[in-house]
């Protein structure tokens, strides 16, 4: 599942991702509430998030998510680095923290290893 509040980010990203034979997006959301109710109902192995956000909610909405019990793994995926957000994303319950510069083979391949570690 994919979360971030630009359509057009939301819209290449899962493209990207769903050529991945490896990879099924199964969800989008852009508002908190939707992305809330929609990891409730679909229960996604990992959920992609952008923590910077135009409504300033995307740490809380991480806390929420993670709280929730509802992903498996929370990966950020962020348009620059800041080590201030990777250490507090990280105690919010991210398992991963990525640049939206990665290329989707590595990005893939990252989630991968992600979800492969937690079944360790």
């Amino acid at each position: 599942m994919i979360v971030d509040d630009h359509s057009d980010v939301l819209q290449a990203l899962a493209t990207q991702l769903s050529m991945s034979p490896e990879i099924e997006v199964v969800g989008q959301a852009s508002e908190p509430e939707e992305a809330l109710e929609a990891a409730a109902r679909l229960r996604p192995d990992v959920l992609l998030i952008e923590p910077k956000r135009q409504d300033g909610r995307g740490l809380e909405l991480i806390h929420l998510i993670t709280n929730q019990h509802t992903v498996r793994d929370l990966v950020v995926l962020t348009s620059y680095a800041s080590e201030w957000e990777a250490w507090a994303t990280h105690n919010a319950g991210a398992a991963a923290y990525f640049l939206k510069d990665i290329n989707t083979t590595d990005l893939v391949q990252r989630l991968l290893d992600v979800v492969t570690h937690r079944d360790c």
